[in-house]
């Protein structure tokens, strides 16, 4: 088993910043952008099939909610060293109830407390729901060699306007300090916003609900 390490500065012990794998929620990083703007269908994405689906209309329908998932997947990437193909989790949250299929063909979720359940019990990863998360535990938890899950607004890819509302969309938040956050985001712009984003916490807020998950390396943690 692999693990990657943490660096922090030397300089503030309140700065930290975990080395951990990125994962998109599409299979190609590089695609995103064209993705989330329409140009491309997810369906033509040519690495669908690394994603466990059977189709790839299956995959399009899938990797549209797929940001807690990647998030998950980052994490057990950085804490064991491995983690299962996206459907793989889809399947397996979907019958835990994390995820909950509308009769319009929508779906509900993620819904934090039954994935947290699924994850501790799965994965053996400590997991927990925070319907409210404070930035000053955000920093607490990063702090305490967490990862914490992020309800955002899915435009911080930018972050340049202020968002229409809070939430609907999940980072994985891998570092902080007292001036920013950091974060994977996936569905970040290639080369500009899915790796280690950083984001000054006054820009943050307006896009943040105030609620996530975090993670940690053991369930008992």
């Amino acid at each position: 088993m692999t693990t990657s390490p943490t660096t922090n500065d030397p300089t503030d012990s309140g700065v930290v910043r975990h080395q951990v794998p990125y994962y998109a929620q599409w299979e190609t990083p590089e695609l995103v952008g064209g993705i989330i703007s329409r140009r491309i269908d997810a369906a033509d994405d040519p690495a669908w099939h690394r994603s466990g689906a059977e189709t790839p209309e299956e995959y399009a329908y899938w990797s549209w909610r797929a940001c807690g998932m990647a998030c998950l997947r980052m994490a057990l990437r950085h804490w064991q060293g491995e983690a299962p193909p996206m459907m793989d989790l889809a399947r397996d949250l979907l019958a835990a109830g994390a995820y909950v299929p509308r009769a319009d063909g929508g779906l509900d979720g993620l819904i934090y407390a039954p994935f947290a359940v699924r994850v501790r019990a799965r994965f053996g990863l400590f997991a927990q729901a925070r319907p409210e998360l404070p930035v000053a535990d955000v920093r607490a938890e990063l702090l305490a060699g967490r990862l914490v899950m992020l309800s955002v607004h899915p435009s911080i890819r930018t972050h340049l306007i202020d968002p229409p509302r809070r939430g609907g969309h999940l980072v994985l938040a891998v570092g902080a300090g007292p001036a920013a956050v950091t974060f994977h985001n996936p569905s970040g712009l290639y080369g500009e916003s899915q790796e280690y984003a950083e984001v000054p916490w006054d820009r943050f807020e307006p896009f943040y609900a105030g609620r996530g998950v975090v993670l940690g390396r053991d369930a008992d943690a």
